[in-house]
């Protein structure tokens, strides 16, 4: 099974220069944990609700702060034709529950967005995708 099957499609970006307060807006509205973050359709960074509580609200940052000053500017990404499991696995080296989707390694253009979420409940007939979905699991702590 490829990444293609299983990533949420078409993820909406936000610019640098939207505010905090627009992405939390846009993720509560769209339903999503991360969003993609454009200059000039070039992805730059994303931003999760994590990044908006420690680089922004933890060290006082009002709502109108610009995401690019509160957003993660490493972007961990996957290609769509790859293959799940291997992802799953990746994700657990990495120990992140989300990656980027970019269609080729030509033009890298972004396709998707792939979350463990996803993965589980779309390869939950394969023995191997359910075998590393577990171990990433595992990799996180359970809050009471």
């Amino acid at each position: 099974m490829n990444v293609q099957d299983v990533m949420s499609e078409s993820p909406r970006t936000l610019n640098t220069e939207a505010s905090g307060e627009d992405a939390a807006t846009m993720r509560r509205d769209l339903h999503v944990g991360v969003l993609p973050i454009a200059e000039h359709d070039r992805l730059v960074g994303i931003t999760t609700d994590r990044d908006l509580v420690i680089r922004a609200l933890s060290e006082s940052k009002g709502p109108d702060t610009p995401v690019k000053d509160c957003m993660t500017g490493l972007v961990l990404y996957c290609f769509q034709d790859d293959d799940v499991a291997d992802v799953a696995a990746n994700m657990q080296e990495q120990q992140v529950q989300r990656l980027i989707v970019l269609d080729d390694r030509d033009s890298k253009s972004l396709v998707g967005v792939i979350s463990l979420s996803d993965i589980a409940s779309k390869g939950k007939d394969d023995e191997r995708i359910q075998s590393a979905v577990s171990s990433c699991s595992t990799q996180y702590p359970r809050v009471a």
